[in-house]
This record gives C-alpha cells, sequence and structure tokens, in this order.
C-alpha cells in the first residue's frame, strides 16, 4: 500500500473514476449520493470518499480554491491511477444569455492562470475531453430545461477581487467566453500531460463583474444548480465508465 503524500489517502482505495469539487462540505454532499459511500481522509482542504453510483465505482475529493493547490489534487488523484476526473464547481457568469442558476458545460478553458504557465508552453491549449463533454451535456439537457444549460470556453483566474489591474472579464466576454472560475485550466492541462480524460460542469452563482459589490453565492436558485449539477456529474459517470 502507498499513502498519497498531500491527499493522505491510500492508492489502492482510489477508483479510476473521480468528481472533484471545491468545497470540502460539497464532497460530502456528493458521496451522500453514492451507494456503500466511505470517507477516505481528510486534510487541509482534501477530504476524500469512495463509494459507486449506477453500479460505477467512483471517487469524490475537494480541492480547494484555485490552481495551485487544486493540481496538487489532480496530480495525485493521477498518481493513484485515476483516469478519468470530473470538476463540478461554481462560476461567476460572462455572458447575458445564462442567469444565475444556468449549468454550463466547458469545452475549453483559457488559461490566465499563473500555474499553468509554469507547465506548458504560452500557446498551448487547455481543452476538455470530447467524451467526457458530451456524457456531461447530455446528461444536463436530460434532466434540465435547454434554456438552462450550455456549453463552451469558460475563464480561469487567480484574482477573486480585483485590485489596481483591472481584470480580463471585459475583454474575454467581447470574445464570447462564458463564465470565469478558478481551476478548470490547471485540471484540463494536466489532464493532457498525464494523457487522462477531464471534463466540467460549473453553475453560475452571479454576474461575475459584481463581485466587489455584493457577491451572494448563497441562494436558493445557485443550491438547485449546484444539486442539478452534481447529478448532471454523478450520470455522466456511469455512462463514461462503460467507456473507460
Amino acid at each position: 500500500m502507498a499513502l498519497l503524500p498531500i491527499l493522505q489517502i491510500e492508492t489502492e482505495d482510489v477508483p479510476e473514476l473521480s468528481i472533484v469539487c471545491g468545497d470540502p462540505f460539497r464532497a460530502a454532499a456528493i458521496a451522500e449520493k453514492l451507494d456503500d459511500a466511505v470517507e477516505l481522509g481528510h486534510t487541509r482542504e482534501y477530504r476524500s470518499f469512495k463509494g459507486s453510483y449506477k453500479g460505477a465505482e467512483l471517487a469524490v475529493v475537494s480541492h480547494g480554491v484555485g490552481c495551485p493547490g487544486a493540481a496538487v489534487c489532480f496530480e495525485e488523484l493521477i498518481k493513484a491511477g485515476v483516469k478519468t476526473i470530473i470538476r463540478v464547481g461554481t462560476a461567476g457568469s460572462l455572458s447575458g444569455s445564462y442567469a444565475a442558476g444556468s449549468l454550463i458545460v466547458s469545452t475549453a478553458a483559457a488559461r490566465e492562470d499563473g500555474l499553468t504557465r509554469q507547465l506548458v508552453p504560452p500557446g498551448f491549449p487547455a481543452a476538455a475531453d470530447s467524451q467526457v463533454t458530451d456524457a456531461l451535456y447530455a446528461a444536463a439537457l436530460a434532466a434540465n430545461p435547454p434554456g438552462a444549460v450550455g456549453k463552451g470556453i469558460t475563464l480561469t483566474i487567480d484574482a477573486f477581487f480585483s485590485g489596481a489591474v483591472e481584470l480580463p472579464h471585459e475583454t474575454y466576454k467581447r470574445a464570447g467566453v462564458i463564465a470565469v472560475e478558478m481551476e478548470i485550466s490547471a485540471l484540463y492541462v494536466i489532464a493532457a500531460l498525464r494523457g487522462i480524460r477531464a471534463g466540467a460542469i460549473v453553475a453560475l452563482d452571479g454576474d461575475s463583474t459584481a463581485v466587489d459589490e455584493g457577491y451572494d453565492p448563497h441562494r436558493n436558485i445557485v443550491a438547485e444548480a449546484v444539486d442539478a449539477e452534481i447529478r448532471a456529474a454523478l450520470e455522466a459517470m456511469a455512462a463514461l465508465a462503460r467507456t473507460k
């Protein structure tokens, strides 16, 4: 048996499929939807569970906020043998076409983070696996109104609150980017480097340009969207388990 040094879980306990999320409490909420769920470990921001959904054995692991800490989670899961990772999270909207409570499947991520610049050249794309994207989008559409589900490019940045330098939200909004969050580019780049499948689905929690004025991700509409994206991710994993 080998212990993963940061996640503090045994490699042999980790299935080939894993859902990841930022919040340790969200990881526990996802685990509650699994059959025979057990907690594998909890250290720092990393809380890990294992169980099954419709016969597919999978792990659920929280990775905290931001690319550097999340990258550690992704790398260790891959070292343990994970072959497919789906990120479930929240994001700010960059498009007037999608309101708070909508679900967005990320097909690729614009890399405005610092972490991936230290891993690959500037021109390297951060792209989702097409099988994972298709499974997520199909699962989300099957259980939600078409107008509440979208797919497209998301933006990954490191800064949450603005400072003296203007954040790039408006530039990427004009370029057609749908939403902004803080970890997807790291997932997609690491997945490409290590040869695994990865995808992501996010629930929109509000206007990304209004974070400094009164950000409130705890509204019922957001909670309902998070539950919907969790169900979509689980259904996608059950489908992907047949094609791994």
